[in-house]
C-alpha cells in the first residue's frame, strides 16, 4: 500500500464530510467542517491510498498549541497507518507553526483511537463526563496532551 498525504483546500469539503461519515455516529457535515477549518490557523491534511482519499485530520493551532479536531479513516484503511501518518505530518506542520504542547479528546469506548494517540505519545490529562452522544448513551471524553 502507497499512502501520500497533502494539504487539504476547501475544494475537498466534500470528500472530507464523506470520510468523516464512515467513522462517526454523529458526522460533520460540508458546512461543520468549512466553519472549521475557516478558523485562524486550522488546517487539514487528506491521505491518499494509491490516489483515493481514505482519511484526513483537522488541526487548529494557537499560540503554542494544537488541537487535533478530528482524524477519520475509512474503515477498509484501517491499520494500515494512515492514521498514524496522518497525526506525525500534522504535529510536524503544527511544530513548524511554533506548536510545543498537542491536546485532543476521544471518546473512552473508542480503543483503536486511543492506541494510536498513546502510541504517538499522548497521554491522559482530563475527562469529560458524558462528552459524546452515541447510540448506546453518553460517553466520556478522555482529555489527552502531549508535549514537546
Amino acid at each position: 500500500m502507497s499512502l501520500t498525504i497533502q494539504k487539504a483546500e476547501s475544494t475537498a469539503l466534500p470528500v472530507l464530510a464523506a470520510l468523516h461519515e464512515t467513522g462517526f455516529e454523529e458526522p460533520w457535515d460540508r458546512a461543520a467542517l468549512a466553519k472549521l477549518l475557516a478558523m485562524p490557523a486550522a488546517f487539514a491534511l487528506l491521505a491518499l491510498e494509491e490516489e483515493t482519499p481514505c482519511g484526513f485530520i483537522l488541526m487548529r493551532c494557537a499560540a503554542d498549541e494544537a488541537e487535533v479536531l478530528t482524524i477519520a479513516t475509512r474503515p477498509e484503511s484501517r491499520g494500515k497507518g494512515a492514521g498514524r501518518l496522518l497525526l506525525e505530518a500534522a504535529m510536524r506542520e503544527a511544530a513548524a507553526a511554533g506548536a510545543a504542547r498537542f491536546f485532543l479528546e476521544v471518546a473512552e469506548n473508542n480503543a483503536p483511537a486511543r492506541a494510536l494517540y498513546e502510541k504517538a505519545g499522548f497521554a491522559v490529562t482530563g475527562k469529560r463526563p458524558g462528552y459524546y452522544r452515541q447510540k448506546d448513551g453518553a460517553v466520556t471524553a478522555l482529555v489527552m496532551s502531549l508535549e514537546r
